[in-house]
């Protein structure tokens, strides 16, 4: 296969992923590339048009950085792909002429929370967008049967350590209460006794 043949398929590959990012494709999560700030687990796909050597997925470590050849590590955490797609091609640009960048978001595990207790499916669930408790509870397949449903906390680590949110179910399903209905943050546990 030729070097332009090779290159051709590279730019039809990336146009294809960009095409279904753009379609609500951020991990088919429904994630808006423009504002979404990237977090620790998170899963980008960077290429340099051309540079087919620089084609590589990498993964936001827990310390919020990356990997990249030729740009060594850099901190991405809280940063939007605009701003990473930027900071990339100023390092690549020491060793590259006028690098055209490409970053896309192809996972988005780190905007996790978990769903502990008695609902149908506990575990993680990826948040593809603002998500509130009961949001949260309905991913997880409802409450069972013998769920406490005005017992349920929401269990968030802060600066200042643990903190218990209360979430009372039974009074927001009526319409009640509403303000327990927390908006759950990445890394919150929903408690569901």
């Amino acid at each position: 296969m030729t070097r332009r043949l090779k290159s051709k398929l590279l730019l039809c590959a990336a146009l294809v992923a960009l095409f279904a990012f753009s379609k609500g494709g951020a991990a088919a999560a429904g994630v808006d590339n423009d504002d979404y700030r990237l977090r620790e687990g998170d899963l980008l796909m960077v290429t340099v048009w051309r540079e087919e050597s620089l084609q590589k997925e990498v993964r936001v470590l827990p310390d919020g950085s990356i990997t990249y050849p030729l740009v060594g590590r850099l901190d991405v955490a809280g940063l939007t792909v605009a701003e990473v797609k930027e900071r990339v091609g100023e390092r690549l640009a020491r060793y590259i002429s006028d690098p055209e960048v490409t970053v896309l978001v192809t996972g988005i595990e780190g905007n996790q929370v978990h769903v502990l207790g008695r609902v149908n499916k506990p575990g993680p669930i990826v948040m593809a967008g603002p998500t509130t408790a009961l949001q949260a509870i309905s991913l997880a397949g409802g409450l069972d049967p013998f769920a406490s449903g005005n017992a349920i906390q929401v269990l968030r680590q802060t600066a200042d350590g643990d903190e218990l949110l209360p979430v009372r179910y039974n009074d927001l399903i009526r319409g009640r209460s509403l303000d327990t209905n927390v908006r759950l943050q990445p890394g919150d546990t929903l408690l569901v006794p």
